[in-house]
């Protein structure tokens, strides 16, 4: 079973799995409770045993001793195998204050830097039983929703000099082979288990930085022949995965471009809930987390929907661990409850009766055990 506090840190066998877990601020707390009761059912059927030790981050990082990414956390999460991350962030009315302002910023870009989680997934698929809350046209959703947007996270204009004098404002995009190497590399591996295609997303007919990551996709293709690979520009391919969604298999782009495309991607499923991510470190550690923020004014009230956090829990085990199985088993179980229909207040549909994050949580775990 999971194991939480002095416990974990007692632990030293290479067996065990250790995991940083980071609930954070507003409704962190509630769905990260959901995901390692979820946890604890894998670990109980699997054998697998799992450490996990909690540190905060962000407003909770503030009020422990003053600091959004404090440095126990920071050494925590070194010695870790994985961090497991909530929400953080506060009111929007106190976000001048010093607990809040830059929380968001300096937990995550820290927590980026210090572990170059430089590859994020989003996969964004629609659920069959769910079709009736996305936006799509029916006539779309039955061709098939399920993708996954590869995006590097560490570089690009994001990461670049910016620089402001008067009227006159700069800010540079620049990537290296290296840099571009490594999601291009995760994506075409990720093809390989999916449906075998990969969009790159650009603007190569402006930027040299676009024909940079053509020119490298194009290299590293040769290693991946039973690939297919396509290149499209971002103003279209934000168009098409609203019109097209089923057109897309793995999209890999940069880092503005991968900010747009997976914030559009978000709302095909109907509700960020339900929308899970990794962000892969170089460093060995990634990072796991629900695309949604903290909702601060809902904390405590036993109404988030804890799925998203679940499902970026069936990724850790994935993508950190190798535990193909045991992912696909919480991943089985989030669409066995779904198809009982169960019901979170984020996806109810007209007189459906919702039911609370603890019962939603319980009812996942019941199908694993």
């Amino acid at each position: 079973m999971a194991k939480t506090g002095t416990q974990a840190r007692q632990m030293s066998s290479g067996s065990v799995k250790k995991i940083a877990v980071l609930p954070g601020d507003g409704l962190g707390p509630d769905v990260m409770a959901e995901a390692l009761k979820v946890l604890s059912a894998v670990s109980a059927k699997s054998g697998v045993e799992f450490a996990t030790s909690e540190y905060p981050i962000g407003g909770a990082g503030w009020d422990a001793c003053g600091d959004h990414f404090p440095a126990e956390t920071k050494k925590g999460c070194e010695g870790a195998d994985a961090i497991l991350f909530g929400s953080v962030g506060g009111p929007v009315a106190e976000q001048n204050t010093p607990k809040w302002a830059n929380s968001e910023k300096n937990s995550l870009l820290g927590l980026r830097k210090t572990f170059d989680l430089a590859v994020n997934l989003r996969p964004a698929m629609v659920f069959p039983m769910l079709a009736s809350i996305s936006p799509l046209r029916a006539d779309i959703i039955e061709r098939g929703v399920d993708l996954l947007v590869v995006r590097e996270l560490v570089g690009g204009v994001y990461f670049g000099e910016h620089i402001t004098d008067g009227d006159f404002a700069r800010d540079i995009m620049d990537y290296t082979a290296d840099q571009i190497q490594r999601p291009m590399k995760f994506a075409f591996e990720a093809a390989k288990l999916r449906q075998k295609k990969v969009t790159v997303v650009d603007k190569a007919n402006v930027l040299d930085t676009s024909r940079l990551w053509r020119r490298v996709a194009e290299e590293m293709h040769a290693e991946y022949p039973d690939i297919e690979l396509e290149y499209m520009y971002i103003d279209n391919a934000v168009m098409q995965i609203i019109k097209n969604p089923s057109h897309f298999d793995v999209i890999a782009t940069e880092n503005m471009f991968g900010d747009i495309l997976s914030d559009a991607a978000s709302v095909l499923p109907g509700s960020l809930g339900l929308m899970p991510s990794a962000s892969l470190g170089g460093k060995g550690i990634s990072m796991y987390e629900p695309i949604g923020g903290s909702a601060p004014e809902l904390a405590g009230l036993d109404v988030a929907n804890p799925i998203a956090q679940i499902l970026s829990t069936a990724l850790m085990l994935r993508y950190s661990f190798g535990m193909e199985s045991e992912a696909k088993m919480v991943e089985d179980a989030v669409t066995q409850v779904l198809s009982e229909g169960l019901r979170c207040g984020d996806i109810v549909v007209g007189n459906e009766k919702p039911i609370g994050t603890k019962a939603m949580g319980d009812a996942i775990a019941e199908k694993i055990y």
